[in-house]
C-alpha cells in the first residue's frame, strides 16, 4: 500500500547539523500508525520512498513538533531532484512490511 502525496521541504537544525524533512500530512501519518508493523526504535516505520525518478529505502519517524511522521530528505535527493528549501516535493511512500 502506496502513499502519495505533497508537501513543502524544509529544514530542521540541529547543533551545527542541517537535517531536511518533508512531513506527511496528518490523516496520512495516522493511517501509518496503524498498520499492523512490527515495532521499531523511536517509533520509526521503515518506508521505500520515490520522489521524481529517484527511489531509496529509510524511515519515517514520528514528530510531535510537526503532528506526524517526518521524512528526512538526504542531500543526494535533493541534489539529483533540483529540490530547493520551500519546494514541494511530490512523494510516494510504501511501508516495508
Amino acid at each position: 500500500m502506496a502513499f502519495r502525496f505533497a508537501a513543502p521541504l524544509w529544514q530542521w537544525r540541529a547543533r551545527t547539523d542541517a537535517w531536511w524533512f518533508v512531513t506527511v500530512p496528518p490523516d496520512l501519518s495516522d493511517e501509518l500508525a496503524e498498520l499492523p508493523l512490527p515495532p521499531r526504535g523511536f517509533g520509526s516505520i521503515k518506508v521505500v520512498v520515490t520522489i521524481g525518478a529517484t527511489t531509496w529505502s529509510t524511515s519515517v519517524f514520528p514528530s510531535d513538533e510537526q503532528r506526524g511522521y517526518v521524512l528526512p530528505v538526504k542531500r543526494a535527493v535533493r541534489h539529483a531532484e533540483g529540490i530547493a528549501d520551500g519546494a514541494t516535493v511530490d512523494v510516494v511512500l510504501d511501508p516495508v512490511r
